[in-house]
Protein backbone atom coordinates (compact mmCIF):
# COMPACT_ATOMS: atom_id res chain seq x y z
CA UNK A 1 0.00 0.00 0.00
CA UNK A 2 0.72 3.34 -0.95
CA UNK A 3 2.95 5.08 2.30
CA UNK A 4 1.03 8.76 1.72
CA UNK A 5 -1.28 10.52 0.19
CA UNK A 6 0.63 13.35 -1.84
CA UNK A 7 2.42 10.46 -3.61
CA UNK A 8 -0.88 9.24 -4.15
CA UNK A 9 -2.06 12.38 -5.34
CA UNK A 10 0.98 13.29 -7.61
CA UNK A 11 0.20 10.36 -9.57
CA UNK A 12 -2.85 10.98 -10.39
CA UNK A 13 -2.35 14.31 -11.47
CA UNK A 14 0.42 13.25 -13.49
CA UNK A 15 -1.71 10.49 -15.23
CA UNK A 16 -3.89 13.11 -16.06
CA UNK A 17 -1.64 13.77 -19.12
CA UNK A 18 -2.73 9.97 -20.53
CA UNK A 19 -6.31 11.71 -20.46
CA UNK A 20 -5.34 14.32 -22.59
CA UNK A 21 -3.37 11.72 -24.40
CA UNK A 22 -6.12 9.56 -25.03
CA UNK A 23 -8.41 12.45 -25.66
CA UNK A 24 -6.57 13.81 -28.48
CA UNK A 25 -5.61 11.36 -30.27
CA UNK A 26 -9.41 9.68 -30.34
CA UNK A 27 -11.49 13.17 -30.72
CA UNK A 28 -10.41 13.61 -34.83
CA UNK A 29 -12.11 10.34 -35.48
CA UNK A 30 -15.49 12.12 -34.87
CA UNK A 31 -14.42 14.94 -37.24
CA UNK A 32 -12.79 12.54 -40.30
CA UNK A 33 -15.38 12.45 -42.56
CA UNK A 34 -16.75 16.32 -41.80
CA UNK A 35 -13.05 17.66 -42.31
CA UNK A 36 -12.74 15.66 -45.75
CA UNK A 37 -15.93 16.69 -47.04
CA UNK A 38 -15.48 20.63 -46.18
CA UNK A 39 -12.56 20.81 -47.45
CA UNK A 40 -12.62 18.73 -50.20
CA UNK A 41 -9.11 16.91 -49.64
CA UNK A 42 -7.93 13.23 -51.03
CA UNK A 43 -7.48 9.78 -49.64
CA UNK A 44 -3.63 10.98 -49.57
CA UNK A 45 -3.81 14.57 -48.31
CA UNK A 46 -6.20 13.59 -45.71
CA UNK A 47 -4.03 10.23 -44.37
CA UNK A 48 -0.82 12.51 -44.45
CA UNK A 49 -1.88 15.62 -42.97
CA UNK A 50 -5.02 15.56 -41.44
CA UNK A 51 -5.46 12.16 -39.79
CA UNK A 52 -1.61 11.56 -39.08
CA UNK A 53 0.04 14.99 -38.90
CA UNK A 54 -0.74 14.83 -34.96
CA UNK A 55 1.21 11.64 -34.88
CA UNK A 56 3.98 12.76 -36.42
CA UNK A 57 4.57 15.63 -33.73
CA UNK A 58 3.77 12.19 -32.02
CA UNK A 59 6.78 10.72 -32.97
CA UNK A 60 8.71 14.04 -32.52
CA UNK A 61 7.63 14.39 -29.24
CA UNK A 62 8.52 11.06 -28.06
CA UNK A 63 12.01 10.54 -29.28
CA UNK A 64 13.11 13.97 -28.05
CA UNK A 65 10.46 14.14 -24.46
CA UNK A 66 13.75 12.69 -22.59
CA UNK A 67 16.19 15.67 -23.41
CA UNK A 68 13.34 18.19 -21.47
CA UNK A 69 12.70 15.36 -18.91
CA UNK A 70 16.77 15.11 -18.67
CA UNK A 71 17.60 19.24 -18.61
CA UNK A 72 14.22 20.32 -17.04
CA UNK A 73 12.74 17.79 -14.85
CA UNK A 74 10.03 15.91 -14.91
CA UNK A 75 7.33 18.61 -13.29
CA UNK A 76 8.17 21.50 -15.70
CA UNK A 77 7.89 19.31 -19.19
CA UNK A 78 4.63 17.83 -17.48
CA UNK A 79 3.55 21.50 -17.41
CA UNK A 80 4.65 22.03 -20.72
CA UNK A 81 2.65 19.57 -21.75
CA UNK A 82 -0.47 20.98 -20.69
CA UNK A 83 0.72 24.36 -22.60
CA UNK A 84 0.76 22.21 -25.97
CA UNK A 85 -2.45 20.36 -25.54
CA UNK A 86 -4.19 24.02 -24.41
CA UNK A 87 -3.02 25.78 -27.58
CA UNK A 88 -3.88 22.34 -30.19
CA UNK A 89 -7.22 23.05 -29.00
CA UNK A 90 -8.39 26.43 -29.69
CA UNK A 91 -5.40 26.01 -33.30
CA UNK A 92 -7.93 23.00 -34.15
CA UNK A 93 -10.83 24.56 -33.30
CA UNK A 94 -10.41 27.53 -35.23
CA UNK A 95 -8.68 26.77 -38.21
CA UNK A 96 -9.30 28.53 -41.20
CA UNK A 97 -7.67 26.00 -43.76
CA UNK A 98 -6.22 22.60 -43.65
CA UNK A 99 -2.73 23.56 -42.83
CA UNK A 100 -3.16 25.39 -39.93
CA UNK A 101 -5.54 22.95 -38.81
CA UNK A 102 -2.65 19.90 -39.69
CA UNK A 103 -0.07 22.19 -37.51
CA UNK A 104 -2.12 22.94 -34.65
CA UNK A 105 -2.94 18.74 -34.42
CA UNK A 106 0.99 18.90 -34.97
CA UNK A 107 1.38 20.75 -32.09
CA UNK A 108 -1.07 18.65 -29.82
CA UNK A 109 0.87 15.23 -30.94
CA UNK A 110 3.82 17.29 -29.63
CA UNK A 111 2.21 16.98 -26.33
CA UNK A 112 0.95 13.09 -26.79
CA UNK A 113 4.69 12.23 -27.28
CA UNK A 114 6.28 13.90 -24.52
CA UNK A 115 3.86 12.89 -21.99
CA UNK A 116 4.14 8.89 -22.75
CA UNK A 117 7.88 9.46 -22.02
CA UNK A 118 7.20 11.81 -18.91
CA UNK A 119 4.55 10.83 -17.26
CA UNK A 120 5.33 7.47 -16.90
CA UNK A 121 9.22 8.12 -15.83
CA UNK A 122 7.60 10.37 -13.44
CA UNK A 123 5.52 8.09 -11.78
CA UNK A 124 8.15 5.25 -11.70
CA UNK A 125 10.56 7.17 -10.00
CA UNK A 126 7.73 8.55 -7.41
CA UNK A 127 6.03 4.89 -6.51
CA UNK A 128 7.52 2.17 -3.78
CA UNK A 129 7.94 -1.18 -6.14
CA UNK A 130 5.33 -2.83 -4.99
CA UNK A 131 2.68 0.12 -6.11
CA UNK A 132 4.50 0.83 -9.14
CA UNK A 133 2.48 -1.23 -11.88
CA UNK A 134 -0.26 -0.05 -10.76
CA UNK A 135 0.19 3.55 -10.25
CA UNK A 136 2.21 3.74 -13.55
CA UNK A 137 -0.92 2.11 -15.29
CA UNK A 138 -3.00 4.66 -14.06
CA UNK A 139 -1.78 6.71 -16.67
CA UNK A 140 -2.97 3.85 -19.14
CA UNK A 141 -6.42 3.93 -17.49
CA UNK A 142 -6.34 8.02 -18.20
CA UNK A 143 -5.85 7.25 -21.69
CA UNK A 144 -9.04 4.88 -22.05
CA UNK A 145 -10.98 7.54 -19.71
CA UNK A 146 -10.31 10.10 -22.61
CA UNK A 147 -10.87 7.56 -25.52
CA UNK A 148 -14.10 7.18 -24.00
CA UNK A 149 -15.34 10.78 -22.97
CA UNK A 150 -13.80 11.93 -26.89
CA UNK A 151 -16.16 9.29 -28.39
CA UNK A 152 -19.18 10.22 -26.01
CA UNK A 153 -18.25 13.95 -26.82
CA UNK A 154 -18.17 13.31 -30.48
CA UNK A 155 -21.71 11.80 -29.77
CA UNK A 156 -23.08 14.15 -28.23
CA UNK A 157 -21.89 17.13 -30.37
CA UNK A 158 -22.55 15.72 -33.07
CA UNK A 159 -26.40 15.25 -32.22
CA UNK A 160 -26.47 18.92 -31.04
CA UNK A 161 -24.46 20.63 -33.32
CA UNK A 162 -24.87 20.78 -37.29
CA UNK A 163 -22.42 22.50 -39.73
CA UNK A 164 -19.00 23.08 -37.41
CA UNK A 165 -20.01 20.14 -34.98
CA UNK A 166 -16.49 19.10 -35.52
CA UNK A 167 -14.77 22.41 -34.43
CA UNK A 168 -16.57 21.78 -30.92
CA UNK A 169 -15.17 18.38 -30.82
CA UNK A 170 -11.44 19.37 -31.51
CA UNK A 171 -12.27 22.56 -29.11
CA UNK A 172 -13.55 21.46 -25.89
CA UNK A 173 -10.12 19.57 -25.32
CA UNK A 174 -9.14 23.14 -24.40
CA UNK A 175 -10.91 22.76 -20.59
CA UNK A 176 -9.21 19.67 -19.75
CA UNK A 177 -5.86 21.14 -20.62
CA UNK A 178 -6.30 24.07 -18.64
CA UNK A 179 -6.83 22.49 -15.46
CA UNK A 180 -4.65 19.82 -15.71
CA UNK A 181 -1.95 22.55 -16.53
CA UNK A 182 -2.85 24.26 -13.12
CA UNK A 183 -2.91 21.11 -10.59
CA UNK A 184 0.70 20.22 -12.10
CA UNK A 185 2.08 23.22 -10.84
CA UNK A 186 1.41 21.56 -7.38
CA UNK A 187 3.47 18.36 -7.78
CA UNK A 188 6.59 17.74 -6.69
CA UNK A 189 9.98 16.96 -8.43
CA UNK A 190 11.27 13.30 -8.79
CA UNK A 191 13.29 12.30 -5.91
CA UNK A 192 15.66 10.48 -8.15
CA UNK A 193 15.67 13.53 -10.50
CA UNK A 194 16.71 15.66 -7.94
CA UNK A 195 19.61 13.45 -6.45
CA UNK A 196 21.62 12.70 -9.98
CA UNK A 197 20.47 15.34 -12.29
CA UNK A 198 20.13 18.59 -9.70
CA UNK A 199 22.42 17.31 -7.09
CA UNK A 200 19.93 18.07 -4.75
CA UNK A 201 19.93 15.49 -1.92
CA UNK A 202 18.62 17.39 0.58
CA UNK A 203 15.34 17.65 -1.59
CA UNK A 204 15.38 14.36 -2.95
CA UNK A 205 15.95 13.07 0.72
CA UNK A 206 12.44 14.52 1.96
CA UNK A 207 10.76 13.15 -0.76
CA UNK A 208 12.22 9.48 -0.52
CA UNK A 209 11.07 9.67 3.51
CA UNK A 210 7.73 10.60 2.16
CA UNK A 211 8.07 7.36 0.05
CA UNK A 212 9.15 5.36 2.95
CA UNK A 213 9.12 6.74 6.10
CA UNK A 214 10.63 3.77 7.90
CA UNK A 215 13.37 3.29 5.33
CA UNK A 216 17.01 4.21 5.72
CA UNK A 217 17.37 7.12 3.73
CA UNK A 218 20.22 7.49 3.72
CA UNK A 219 20.87 4.46 2.52
CA UNK A 220 17.95 4.51 -0.28
CA UNK A 221 19.90 7.59 -1.47
CA UNK A 222 23.57 5.89 -1.91
CA UNK A 223 21.59 3.08 -3.85
CA UNK A 224 20.00 5.53 -6.10
CA UNK A 225 23.44 7.25 -6.34
CA UNK A 226 25.24 4.49 -6.24
CA UNK A 227 23.08 3.22 -9.18
CA UNK A 228 24.37 5.24 -11.98
CA UNK A 229 28.06 3.84 -11.41
CA UNK A 230 27.32 0.77 -13.14
CA UNK A 231 25.77 2.62 -16.16
CA UNK A 232 29.48 3.99 -17.20
CA UNK A 233 29.16 3.61 -20.75
CA UNK A 234 27.84 7.32 -22.02
CA UNK A 235 26.89 5.48 -24.99
CA UNK A 236 22.97 5.13 -25.13
CA UNK A 237 23.09 3.07 -28.23
CA UNK A 238 25.78 0.86 -26.80
CA UNK A 239 26.12 -2.83 -26.17
CA UNK A 240 25.57 -2.17 -22.53
CA UNK A 241 22.37 -1.62 -22.62
CA UNK A 242 21.05 -3.41 -25.60
CA UNK A 243 18.74 -5.87 -23.51
CA UNK A 244 16.53 -3.06 -22.12
CA UNK A 245 16.66 -1.48 -26.02
CA UNK A 246 15.31 -4.90 -28.01
CA UNK A 247 12.72 -5.17 -25.20
CA UNK A 248 11.70 -1.49 -25.27
CA UNK A 249 11.71 -1.63 -29.43
CA UNK A 250 9.62 -5.00 -29.11
CA UNK A 251 6.44 -4.18 -26.95
CA UNK A 252 6.42 -1.04 -28.48
CA UNK A 253 6.16 -2.29 -31.75
CA UNK A 254 3.87 -5.42 -31.08
CA UNK A 255 1.79 -2.89 -29.70
CA UNK A 256 0.96 -1.04 -32.67
CA UNK A 257 1.23 -4.16 -34.86
CA UNK A 258 -1.49 -5.52 -32.97
CA UNK A 259 -3.94 -2.42 -35.40
CA UNK A 260 -5.49 -1.04 -31.73
CA UNK A 261 -4.77 3.05 -33.20
CA UNK A 262 -6.40 1.10 -36.76
CA UNK A 263 -9.35 0.54 -34.90
CA UNK A 264 -9.18 3.65 -32.30
CA UNK A 265 -8.87 5.96 -35.01
CA UNK A 266 -10.89 4.76 -38.05
CA UNK A 267 -13.62 2.98 -35.62
CA UNK A 268 -16.67 4.75 -37.89
CA UNK A 269 -15.65 3.54 -41.39
CA UNK A 270 -14.61 -0.15 -40.30
CA UNK A 271 -18.30 -0.40 -38.59
CA UNK A 272 -19.51 1.33 -41.77
CA UNK A 273 -17.53 -1.14 -44.33
CA UNK A 274 -18.93 -4.22 -41.84
CA UNK A 275 -22.43 -2.79 -42.69
CA UNK A 276 -23.74 -0.62 -40.03
CA UNK A 277 -25.79 2.52 -41.01
CA UNK A 278 -23.58 5.80 -41.36
CA UNK A 279 -26.05 7.55 -38.94
CA UNK A 280 -25.33 5.29 -36.20
CA UNK A 281 -21.03 4.45 -36.20
CA UNK A 282 -20.51 7.15 -33.74
CA UNK A 283 -22.86 5.60 -31.20
CA UNK A 284 -21.14 2.53 -31.90
CA UNK A 285 -18.26 3.65 -31.24
CA UNK A 286 -19.18 4.40 -27.42
CA UNK A 287 -18.94 0.25 -26.47
CA UNK A 288 -15.20 0.35 -27.36
CA UNK A 289 -14.35 2.96 -24.72
CA UNK A 290 -16.22 1.54 -22.08
CA UNK A 291 -14.73 -2.10 -22.77
CA UNK A 292 -11.54 0.07 -22.64
CA UNK A 293 -12.05 1.57 -19.66
CA UNK A 294 -13.52 -1.51 -17.50
CA UNK A 295 -10.76 -4.02 -18.80
CA UNK A 296 -7.73 -1.08 -18.12
CA UNK A 297 -9.31 -1.60 -14.57
CA UNK A 298 -8.77 -4.82 -14.27
CA UNK A 299 -5.15 -4.90 -15.91
CA UNK A 300 -4.52 -2.41 -12.73
CA UNK A 301 -6.04 -4.47 -10.16
CA UNK A 302 -3.92 -7.83 -11.57
CA UNK A 303 -0.83 -5.93 -13.08
CA UNK A 304 0.80 -6.07 -9.25
CA UNK A 305 -0.73 -9.23 -8.31
CA UNK A 306 -0.11 -11.39 -11.68
CA UNK A 307 2.76 -9.79 -13.29
CA UNK A 308 3.76 -8.20 -16.37
CA UNK A 309 4.28 -11.37 -18.40
CA UNK A 310 1.66 -12.97 -17.66
CA UNK A 311 -0.98 -10.14 -18.44
CA UNK A 312 1.12 -9.80 -22.02
CA UNK A 313 -0.12 -14.03 -22.27
CA UNK A 314 -3.57 -13.13 -21.49
CA UNK A 315 -3.72 -10.36 -24.19
CA UNK A 316 -1.82 -12.06 -26.85
CA UNK A 317 -4.58 -15.16 -26.68
CA UNK A 318 -7.63 -12.34 -26.44
CA UNK A 319 -5.82 -10.61 -29.90
CA UNK A 320 -5.50 -13.71 -31.93
CA UNK A 321 -8.71 -14.67 -30.88
CA UNK A 322 -10.93 -11.51 -31.82
CA UNK A 323 -8.64 -10.76 -34.54
CA UNK A 324 -8.97 -14.18 -36.41
CA UNK A 325 -12.86 -13.63 -35.28
CA UNK A 326 -13.30 -9.84 -36.67
CA UNK A 327 -11.38 -11.03 -39.76
CA UNK A 328 -13.90 -14.32 -40.46
CA UNK A 329 -16.88 -11.39 -39.70
CA UNK A 330 -15.24 -9.67 -42.86
CA UNK A 331 -14.84 -12.96 -45.36
CA UNK A 332 -18.24 -14.36 -44.60
CA UNK A 333 -20.52 -11.18 -44.50
CA UNK A 334 -21.54 -11.53 -40.72
CA UNK A 335 -23.91 -8.95 -39.50
CA UNK A 336 -22.08 -5.64 -37.95
CA UNK A 337 -23.48 -6.13 -34.53
CA UNK A 338 -21.37 -9.63 -35.07
CA UNK A 339 -17.99 -7.67 -35.93
CA UNK A 340 -18.78 -4.98 -33.19
CA UNK A 341 -18.54 -8.05 -30.25
CA UNK A 342 -15.42 -9.29 -31.86
CA UNK A 343 -13.70 -6.00 -31.81
CA UNK A 344 -14.94 -5.69 -28.37
CA UNK A 345 -13.64 -8.57 -27.45
CA UNK A 346 -9.90 -7.26 -29.35
CA UNK A 347 -10.07 -4.03 -27.23
CA UNK A 348 -10.67 -6.26 -24.14
CA UNK A 349 -7.78 -7.98 -24.64
CA UNK A 350 -5.55 -5.27 -25.29
CA UNK A 351 -6.62 -3.26 -22.28
CA UNK A 352 -5.72 -6.28 -20.20
CA UNK A 353 -2.38 -7.03 -21.86
CA UNK A 354 -0.15 -4.64 -23.92
CA UNK A 355 -2.51 -1.24 -22.85
CA UNK A 356 -1.54 -2.25 -19.30
CA UNK A 357 1.71 -3.32 -19.67
CA UNK A 358 3.57 -1.07 -21.89
CA UNK A 359 4.14 1.92 -20.37
CA UNK A 360 4.76 0.43 -17.07
CA UNK A 361 7.42 -2.10 -18.57
CA UNK A 362 9.01 0.71 -20.55
CA UNK A 363 9.64 2.90 -17.64
CA UNK A 364 11.44 0.50 -15.36
CA UNK A 365 13.98 -1.44 -17.88
CA UNK A 366 16.30 0.97 -18.21
CA UNK A 367 18.85 2.42 -15.88
CA UNK A 368 18.33 5.54 -14.02
CA UNK A 369 21.39 7.05 -15.88
CA UNK A 370 19.83 7.05 -19.12
CA UNK A 371 15.69 6.08 -18.51
CA UNK A 372 14.97 9.23 -19.92
CA UNK A 373 16.20 8.20 -23.21
CA UNK A 374 15.21 4.99 -22.96
CA UNK A 375 11.47 5.74 -22.77
CA UNK A 376 11.66 8.44 -25.33
CA UNK A 377 13.07 5.01 -27.97
CA UNK A 378 10.28 2.89 -26.92
CA UNK A 379 7.42 5.63 -26.71
CA UNK A 380 8.95 6.65 -30.19
CA UNK A 381 9.21 3.49 -32.02
CA UNK A 382 5.30 2.97 -30.85
CA UNK A 383 4.40 6.42 -32.38
CA UNK A 384 6.44 5.82 -35.49
CA UNK A 385 4.85 2.43 -35.73
CA UNK A 386 1.43 4.73 -35.09
CA UNK A 387 2.25 6.95 -37.42
CA UNK A 388 2.90 4.97 -40.06
CA UNK A 389 -0.46 2.61 -39.49
CA UNK A 390 -2.58 6.35 -39.52
CA UNK A 391 -1.03 7.43 -42.65
CA UNK A 392 -1.87 4.57 -44.73
CA UNK A 393 -5.22 3.20 -43.26
CA UNK A 394 -7.53 5.46 -46.08
CA UNK A 395 -5.50 4.01 -48.84
CA UNK A 396 -5.67 0.32 -47.30
CA UNK A 397 -9.17 0.68 -46.45
CA UNK A 398 -10.06 1.36 -49.93
CA UNK A 399 -7.99 -1.14 -51.49
CA UNK A 400 -8.22 -4.15 -49.48
CA UNK A 401 -11.19 -6.14 -47.12
CA UNK A 402 -11.14 -6.20 -43.62
CA UNK A 403 -10.91 -9.59 -43.81
CA UNK A 404 -7.33 -9.68 -44.64
CA UNK A 405 -6.26 -6.71 -42.72
CA UNK A 406 -7.27 -8.18 -39.29
CA UNK A 407 -5.86 -11.40 -40.53
CA UNK A 408 -2.32 -9.80 -40.72
CA UNK A 409 -2.75 -8.34 -37.02
CA UNK A 410 -3.44 -11.41 -36.06
CA UNK A 411 -0.37 -12.77 -37.85
CA UNK A 412 1.16 -10.23 -35.53
CA UNK A 413 0.09 -11.64 -32.37
CA UNK A 414 1.06 -15.10 -32.83
CA UNK A 415 4.60 -13.18 -33.26
CA UNK A 416 4.19 -11.19 -30.04
CA UNK A 417 3.05 -14.32 -27.87
CA UNK A 418 6.53 -16.19 -28.91
CA UNK A 419 8.61 -12.88 -27.51
CA UNK A 420 6.50 -12.97 -24.38
CA UNK A 421 7.47 -16.39 -23.82
CA UNK A 422 11.11 -16.23 -24.95
CA UNK A 423 12.09 -12.77 -24.14
CA UNK A 424 10.30 -10.55 -22.24
CA UNK A 425 11.14 -10.80 -18.56
CA UNK A 426 9.27 -10.40 -15.07
CA UNK A 427 9.50 -7.01 -13.45
CA UNK A 428 7.45 -6.98 -10.75
CA UNK A 429 7.94 -6.09 -6.94
CA UNK A 430 11.58 -5.12 -7.94
CA UNK A 431 13.01 -1.25 -7.42
CA UNK A 432 14.38 -0.09 -10.32
CA UNK A 433 18.10 0.31 -9.03
CA UNK A 434 17.29 -3.71 -8.62
CA UNK A 435 15.64 -3.95 -11.89
CA UNK A 436 19.30 -2.33 -13.39
CA UNK A 437 21.40 -4.94 -11.91
CA UNK A 438 19.51 -7.51 -13.08
CA UNK A 439 19.15 -6.48 -16.88
CA UNK A 440 22.36 -5.16 -17.51
CA UNK A 441 24.77 -7.88 -19.27
CA UNK A 442 26.88 -8.98 -16.40
CA UNK A 443 24.06 -10.02 -14.34
CA UNK A 444 22.35 -11.62 -16.88
CA UNK A 445 22.67 -14.92 -15.20
CA UNK A 446 20.26 -13.67 -12.43
CA UNK A 447 16.46 -15.50 -12.55
CA UNK A 448 14.66 -12.87 -14.34
CA UNK A 449 11.22 -14.35 -13.73
CA UNK A 450 11.84 -15.27 -9.93
CA UNK A 451 9.51 -12.83 -7.71
CA UNK A 452 10.70 -10.20 -5.86
CA UNK A 453 9.20 -8.64 -2.40
CA UNK A 454 11.28 -5.34 -1.99
CA UNK A 455 10.44 -1.82 -1.98
CA UNK A 456 11.75 1.56 -2.97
Amino acid sequence: MLKTRSILLSAIVASLAGFLFGFDTIVISGADRPIQEIWETSDLFHGTFIMSMALWGTVIGALFGGIPCDRFGRKKTLFGIGVLYLLSALGSAFAPDPYIFSFSRFIGGLGVGASSVAAPIYISEITPATDRGRLVASYQFNIVLGILVAYVSNYVIGIYFDQYAWRWMLGVEAIPAAIYAFFVLGVPESPRWLALKKKDDEGAKKLLKQLNPKANVMEMLETIKGSVGKSTDPNFFSRKYRFPILLAFLIAFFNQLSGINFVLYYAPRIFEQAGIAATEVLGASIPLGIVNLLFTLLGMYLIDRVGRKRLMYYGSFGYIFSLLGVAWGFFTGAEGSLVVAFISAFIAAHAVGQGAVIWVFISEIFPNKVRDYGMSLGSGTHWVFAALITLATPTVLSTFSGGSIFAFFAGMMVLQLLFVWLVMPETKNRTLEELEDILLPEDAEFDLDEEATSEV
